[in-house]
């Protein structure tokens, strides 16, 4: 374990050029250009299609939120991850560096959410049936308040409703969308994709259970869950759990032990929910869903990688220094991290990664973590960064080193 506090400041590498620089904005991230994608795709179908049949604007609405659902379905997840991560370390670097922003999917959501909303605002127009005019319109309505919603200012700031909002809203839309398509008598495409849609939205539910958890609680800060119910989940991957499952669910990096059945997960106070969960110390909880796959898996694109981690952030990055598949350095600022923590779970990191930097924030204060990122990435030799913080910090490391040429990862909290 070590420090930089005896080290001269290391000095950060220059900042790339222009007009390279102004693709590195967070503006323009890949999450927002693949939602500018979908949306562009669809005005060279209106524009080359145009005028469009009713029938054809019905189909488009449906395609277009068939994307919004499926590509957040979690089978399609982990294969939109198998996929990128299947290229060899051979390829060149910057052909690795973008298949890597694979996590910026929620875009193909935004941009078939948008598209759908404004091809099926189009159709109402052209309806006529009293009938179907009442559920388009109530359709459009709910829509809007769920689009409303998501948007980042309510949705920050009201995570918890944002949350039962797009879930019992999506179910009412999905309803909606059945009466719709039965009413206008779609034709057998339309409804073998709304079948699937349907299928789609319900898998993750029909493996609802409630399991028993051993709860291990270093300190108030920090509650160590263990899990022993049948299921070995892929480093990497992450598990969503609830105490009540229609009202509110969070999801958690599962923690495999190398030739160990079972898994863990790392749970700090940041919140009323965790807070009560650390306090309470349930002994069952609910699970539901397929393990799905996180940002830190794009670690296989690179022969070598720097975590920085801060806080609980060491959760999503334990599994994959365990497995030890790709060598790496670990980076983590944390208070007083054996107090917190515990000895055990301390001891197992530095037995992994002796080399670690651990920077203990209740002695030394906050440091430079985009400085101690970059020479951890000179020092190790490494190809790229994967940062596991809070929002802020994220992006700040994240950025603060993209714009410098150097590849970096981190959570987009798009959902």
């Amino acid at each position: 374990m070590t420090t930089s506090l005896n080290r001269q400041a290391v000095d950060l590498p220059p900042l790339i050029p222009g007009p390279r620089r102004l693709l590195k904005h967070p503006r323009l991230m890949h999450y927002n250009r693949l939602a500018a994608l979908v949306l562009t795709a669809n005005l060279t179908f209106l524009w080359t299609g145009w005028p469009l049949s009713t029938p054809t604007l019905g189909h488009a609405a449906l395609a277009n939120l068939a994307l919004a659902v499926l590509v957040r379905q979690q089978y399609v997840i982990n294969l939109l991850f198998r996929l990128a991560t299947w290229a060899p370390t051979t390829w060149p670097l910057k052909v690795r560096w973008t298949l890597g922003k694979v996590y910026h999917f929620g875009g193909l959501h935004v941009g078939g959410a948008l598209a759908g909303t404004a091809w099926f605002l189009a159709l109402a127009f052209m309806t006529t049936d009293p009938a179907l005019l009442a559920v388009s319109w109530t359709l459009i309505t709910l829509l809007a308040i769920v689009i409303g919603t998501a948007l980042p200012p309510f949705r920050s700031r009201h995570h918890d409703h944002f949350e039962k909002i797009h879930r019992f809203g999506g179910w009412t839309a999905l309803i909606l969308f059945w009466a719709h398509t039965l009413l206008s008598s779609s034709g057998p495409v339309a409804l073998m994709v709304l079948a699937l849609v349907t299928f789609s939205v319900a898998l993750p539910w029909l493996r609802l259970r409630k399991v028993d958890v051993r709860l291990e609680r270093p300190s108030r800060h920090v509650v160590l869950a263990r899990f022993d119910h049948g299921e070995t989940p892929f480093a990497g991957s992450s598990t969503a759990i609830s105490r009540s499952p229609l009202k509110e669910w969070h999801s958690f990096a599962n923690v495999p032990a190398p030739g160990e059945p079972g898994f863990r997960l790392t749970i700090s106070r940041a919140g009323d929910w965790t807070g009560a969960f650390i306090d309470d110390l349930p002994a069952r909880v609910w699970v539901k869903g397929i393990t799905t796959a996180g940002v830190a898996n794009i670690e296989t694109l690179f022969k070598k990688v720097v975590y920085v981690a801060t806080g609980s952030g060491i959760g999503p990055c334990l599994p994959h220094l365990l497995a030890a598949e790709v060598p790496s350095r670990l980076v983590w600022a944390t208070r007083d991290p054996r107090t917190t923590y515990g000895d055990a779970l301390v001891d197992e990191i530095l037995a992994v990664q002796p080399n670690a930097q651990v920077w203990d924030t209740s002695r030394h204060g906050k440091p430079d973590m985009v400085r101690l990122a970059y020479e951890a990435y000179r020092d190790f030799g490494a190809e790229a960064v994967i940062c596991i913080s809070n929002k802020k910090l994220t992006w700040q490391v994240v950025h603060g080193l993209e714009r410098r040429g150097i590849p970096a990862y981190g959570a987009i909290w798009d959902s």
